[in-house]
C-alpha cells in the first residue's frame, strides 16, 4: 500500500497531507463526475505526476451504498491493480480540507473517446491491437480481485509510443455478490450491460458486455446500438445489435464472433472472462 494511505490506516485516518504544500500545480484542473484533476509537481522527488482529487459530495453517496461491507477505497483499489494496461497508482490519501486524493503516473496521450470520436479510420491492425489491449487490461482488473462497472473509451487513452491504459477506477468494487446487487445503476448508458439497467444480480461479465460495445466502437467507429444521452439509451441493450460484419465486411471471423457473443443480452452467453474473449482472438492476424 502507498505510505501516506498506510499512515493514514495505522493512525487511524488522522494522517493529512497539505496537497498544495507537497505538489506544485502545472495545469488546471479537468473536472470529471466526481473528482478534478490536475498534471503537478511532487515538490520533493521532482516528479510530474497526476493528482486526483475526489469530491466527497459526489462520492459520499456511492460509497455509502457499501457502508459497513469493508469495501475498500479508490486509492487503495488502484494501488491493487497493477499491469501494463492499467495506470500505476503511486500514493494515496487524504488532503488537510477532508478531500480524498490519489496521485499517479502521469500519462500523456489522446482518449480513446476523442480518437474516435474523430471518426478517423484506423488500420485493421490497429484495431485489432487496441481491442487486445484493453482486453488485457480488464484482465488485469479482474485477476486482482475487481469489477471495473464502467468501461467505455472516456475511461481509456492511448500514449504516443501505442500503449493503451484504463486509468479510472471510481465506480470499481470487489467482485463479490455483495456489490453488485440490483439497484445499483451505475455505468455510462451507451455501454452499459442489461442487467445493470434492469436491475439484476450482476457479476463481473457487466465489464465483459462493456468491452464489447468498445470493442466494437474500436473496430466500427459506431455503436451497435443507437446512441444516446440518458440512461433510455441503455434499455435498448437487450433486444439484438446490429451485426459488426455489416460495418467492416473484411473482419477476421474469429474477432467478429468473440465481440458480438460480448454484446449478448444473457451473461451466461457471453465469454466466460476476458482471458477466455482473449484465446478467442488469439490466432488472429491481420
Amino acid at each position: 500500500m502507498a505510505f501516506t494511505g498506510f499512515l493514514a490506516r495505522l493512525l487511524g485516518g488522522t494522517s493529512k497531507t497539505d496537497l498544495w504544500h507537497r505538489y506544485e500545480r502545472l495545469h488546471e484542473s479537468i473536472s470529471g463526475t466526481m473528482s478534478n484533476f490536475y498534471k503537478a509537481k511532487d515538490k520533493v522527488t521532482g516528479a510530474i505526476v497526476g493528482l486526483k482529487v475526489l469530491d466527497p459530495k459526489k462520492t459520499d453517496p456511492i460509497e455509502g451504498r457499501y457502508k459497513g461491507l469493508g469495501k475498500p477505497c479508490e486509492g487503495e483499489i488502484s494501488t491493487k491493480i497493477i499491469g501494463p494496461n492499467t495506470v500505476t497508482t503511486l500514493e494515496w490519501g487524504t488532503a488537510t480540507d477532508g478531500r480524498p486524493f490519489i496521485v499517479q503516473e502521469f500519462i500523456e496521450g489522446t482518449l480513446l473517446h476523442a480518437m474516435l470520436s474523430s471518426k478517423k479510420p484506423l488500420t485493421p491492425r490497429q484495431r485489432l491491437d487496441l481491442v487486445r489491449q484493453a482486453a488485457a487490461a480488464i484482465a488485469t482488473v479482474h485477476k486482482a480481485g475487481f469489477v471495473h462497472r464502467d468501461i467505455c473509451p472516456r475511461n481509456f487513452i492511448l500514449t504516443p509510443d501505442g500503449r493503451l491504459i484504463l486509468f479510472d477506477f471510481g465506480l470499481t468494487v470487489p467482485d463479490k455478490p455483495v456489490f453488485l446487487q440490483p439497484g445499483n445503476r451505475i455505468g455510462t448508458p451507451n455501454y452499459m450491460a442489461p442487467e445493470v439497467v434492469r436491475r439484476r444480480q450482476a457479476d463481473k461479465r457487466i465489464d465483459l458486455f462493456s468491452f464489447g460495445i468498445t470493442a466494437y466502437e474500436i473496430c466500427t467507429l459506431d455503436l451497435p446500438w443507437p446512441r444516446g444521452s440518458t440512461g433510455k439509451a441503455a434499455l435498448a441493450h437487450d433486444t439484438p445489435p446490429s451485426d459488426i460484419r455489416e460495418h467492416w465486411p473484411e473482419i477476421p471471423e474469429p474477432l467478429a464472433a468473440a465481440v458480438m457473443a460480448c454484446l449478448n443480452a444473457e451473461p451466461s452467453k457471453r465469454p466466460a472472462s476476458m482471458e477466455n474473449f482473449l484465446a478467442l482472438i488469439g490466432k488472429v492476424v491481420i
